[in-house]
């Protein structure tokens, strides 16, 4: 089992629900990522999404774009990402996310291996098709680097058995078609089909995609594992600073 996997089960098999925040690598400055990293721990986080700024985000929402223009401006590559990471002792894990051709122009054993000598326990490639995995699943095989998944509301039964199947890390639950963001409408069959993908599962269930307010919160923990919240994270550092983020997202949890 990877150490991710591990990590976050044993918190849900405490009682405890999850909480990933997903912020933007560089968005405002890397010479910040490191205070941004411990403020989300000491707030409560399991573990860390951090984005790689990519100029062409198909899963992200205006607000992650926005961060990922500021993050490109500030001169953030993946190279400097990986370099920061390789000198920062992160308290939780973190978790890479990222578009694929970044990885894959980076090189995946170098990726792999890079990666491995720092906090990095698992990464999301969102736009690496589920019949192409083994990719990234290959040179990652002897790592603790769990791949995770993401499963859509368009997701069948019979695709939904596969990918939670093979599962690492966690579920990432998506909770609406479309792209990342605030103030998003949900289905009203979202939570039938959390309940479903959490019944199936053998690993921690996470709900993502809109989850921006106290009620969101309260009631995805009632049908999955827990939450990940990234535009109203990301949008607040942007404009807020990391003090009045903290509170923000006590706010959230309250």
């Amino acid at each position: 089992m990877k150490s991710l996997t591990r990590v976050l089960q044993q918190k849900k098999d405490n009682g405890n629900k999850l909480f990933i925040p997903y912020i933007m690598a560089g968005a405002n400055g890397l010479e910040r990522l490191a205070h941004e990293i411990e403020m989300l721990a000491e707030s409560g986080a399991s573990a860390i999404e951090l984005g790689v700024p990519f100029s062409d985000p198909v899963a992200d929402g205006p607000v992650i774009q926005l961060a990922g223009i500021h993050s490109r401006e500030r001169g953030t590559t993946l190279k400097k990402i990986i370099a920061f990471l390789k000198e920062f002792n992160s308290p939780i894990p973190l978790i890479l996310m990222g578009y694929f051709n970044s990885f894959l122009h980076y090189g995946l054993e170098g990726l792999v291996e890079d990666l491995s000598s720092t906090d990095v326990k698992g990464v999301i490639i969102p736009d690496l098709p589920y019949e192409h995995r083994e990719m990234f699943l290959d040179p990652a095989k002897e790592s603790d680097i769990a791949f995770i998944q993401l499963v859509t509301l368009t997701s069948s039964d019979e695709r939904i058995d596969q990918l939670v199947s093979e599962a690492e890390g966690f579920i990432y639950a998506v909770t609406i078609n479309g792209t990342t963001g605030i103030n998003r409408d949900y289905q009203d069959n979202l939570y039938q089909h959390l309940q479903k993908i959490t019944e199936k599962s053998p690993i921690p269930v996470l709900a993502g995609f809109g989850v921006s307010k106290p009620e969101h919160v309260q009631i995805f923990n009632n049908y999955c594992d827990g939450v990940i919240i990234g535009s109203c994270i990301v949008q607040s550092l942007a404009q807020n600073g990391i003090d009045e983020t903290q509170e923000l997202i006590e706010t959230l949890f309250a």
